[in-house]
């Protein structure tokens, strides 16, 4: 199935907070030996841990990346922990912006993630390809795996219009932060998994049927921004750029994202 760029949130266009170029970066030796500290949601982990190596291979700083739970991250960042950079769904990050946490004007939207669904390897996979065939998929699953994250609320809200939430309220399994759907399909804990792409693919025992149908489709938009109390606000601005530059949109579209 197609990817489609209909978004549960209205992301902004991505706004240059420096004049350093993403392909040639230019810092203070200070700023090359300080780690940039990151925090970020799971679902964006392996694709940042990559692009940081190709920054700093580039001659940009380390990135010292925490993936955890969106909700978690959104909560440490919130309590007053200190972070550069703040990497999360952009409602989050305009909730912790609305906060005072974050540096006003410095949320960048830098990816784009469809959500999946996915099935057990081995399992005869059911129609998906259509809006009806997926509300027949989810009355016939005995377990409906769903994400803690902004996917997970948008399936949840789709279920309502559908007027499906009631009948399958005692069958939505919601896994703990940090915690994939695809590790409860591959146990064998869910017979339907929605999540982000990012997260479905190349996970042993698990087969990704698809993106949702074009008509109910799901794409979050990942955000970042620079932590308040960041002591090197070139260098994050600088990374935040890197993140939107054409040299990250191969890596992105290898995960699955735009």
């Amino acid at each position: 199935m197609k990817r489609y760029r209909h978004s549960i949130t209205r992301g902004r266009m991505p706004v240059m907070l420096s004049p350093l170029s993403a392909s040639s970066v230019s810092l203070s030796s200070a700023a090359q030996t300080t780690p940039l500290r990151a925090i970020s949601s799971m679902a964006t982990r392996a694709l940042l841990a990559e692009l940081a190596q190709a920054w700093q291979a580039n001659g940009g700083p380390t990135v010292a990346l925490e993936p955890v739970g969106g909700v978690e991250a959104a909560r440490r960042v919130a309590a007053g922990e200190a972070f550069d950079l703040v990497l999360l769904a952009a409602d989050a990050i305009d909730g912790l912006m609305a906060q005072g946490v974050l540096w006003p004007g410095s949320r960048v939207d830098w990816a784009r993630s469809p959500v999946a669904v996915a099935v057990r390897t081995g399992v005869h996979p059911p129609d998906v390809s259509s809006a009806a065939a997926l509300q027949e998929a989810l009355r016939a699953a005995k377990r409906i795996g769903v994400s803690t994250g902004p996917s997970g609320r948008a399936l949840q809200a789709l279920f309502e219009r559908w007027g499906l939430a009631g009948a399958l309220a005692d069958r939505v399994v919601v896994p703990p932060p940090g915690t994939p759907v695809a590790a409860l399909l591959a146990r064998g804990e869910v017979d339907l998994g929605f999540q982000q792409l990012s997260e479905m693919l190349g996970v042993p025992g698990i087969q990704v049927l698809g993106t949702l149908p074009p008509e109910v489709a799901i794409v979050t938009v990942f955000s970042g921004a620079v932590g308040r109390t960041c002591a090197q606000p070139q260098a994050a601005r600088a990374w935040l750029d890197y993140l939107c530059s054409p040299a990250a949109e191969a890596v992105k579209r290898r995960y699955g994202m735009s």
